[in-house]
């Protein structure tokens, strides 16, 4: 290939925005002895020393973006259900009633609950607000694993969080046992 070629293809390359390159986040994903399909809209971002995985949430039309963070902390680690339900719940000004549902996926308990209001947006290693967000919204699913409980809590625009609950009760519904 000659340079002036070399030069026109790496040049398209980079005119591609990341949406238009297929997501290779339809791969599953694992923790704490379960795996999970990752919707094929959502993009995978890094992990972190907390996180197991975070994956960005297209947002709905006029709104923000949203996130979805996977936690594990290994068996007997991170708090109990009810501490974590709490614990979300606080994130939000003050610390409104969320709703919950339990259910079975793959013979494993699996607790949901859902917030909304003023998102205090928790971050930094003392979990410190970053600022007050209105109008946002919490899903979240505690997955009672084989290693440990595994936790998924997608935070967004209200609208974002609506557009992605049946992609985020797909996630769910996928967890199977390794």
């Amino acid at each position: 290939m000659s340079l002036p070629s070399t030069a026109a293809l790496a040049a398209s390359l980079l005119t591609l925005a990341p949406a238009a390159i297929p997501a290779a986040s339809a791969a599953p994903a694992a923790a704490g002895g379960i795996h999970w399909t990752v919707p094929p809209r959502w993009t995978s971002g890094a992990g972190s020393a907390m996180r197991v995985a975070t994956y960005a949430v297209p947002a709905a039309k006029g709104a923000d973006p949203g996130e979805c963070a996977v936690f594990f902390f290994g068996r007997g680690q991170g708090g109990g259900i009810e501490d974590n339900v709490a614990r979300w719940a606080k994130q939000f000004e003050g610390a409104p009633a969320p709703k919950r549902t339990t259910a079975t996926v793959a013979g494993m308990r699996v607790t949901r609950a859902e917030v909304a209001g003023t998102y205090l947006a928790p971050g930094g290693p003392m979990m410190q607000s970053t600022g007050k967000r209105t109008g946002y919204r919490l899903l979240g699913a505690i997955v009672e694993a084989p290693e440990g409980n595994v936790f998924f809590k997608l935070t967004g625009p209200a609208a974002t969080v609506g557009a992605a609950q049946a992609d985020f009760d797909a996630l769910v519904a996928s967890i199977k046992k390794k």
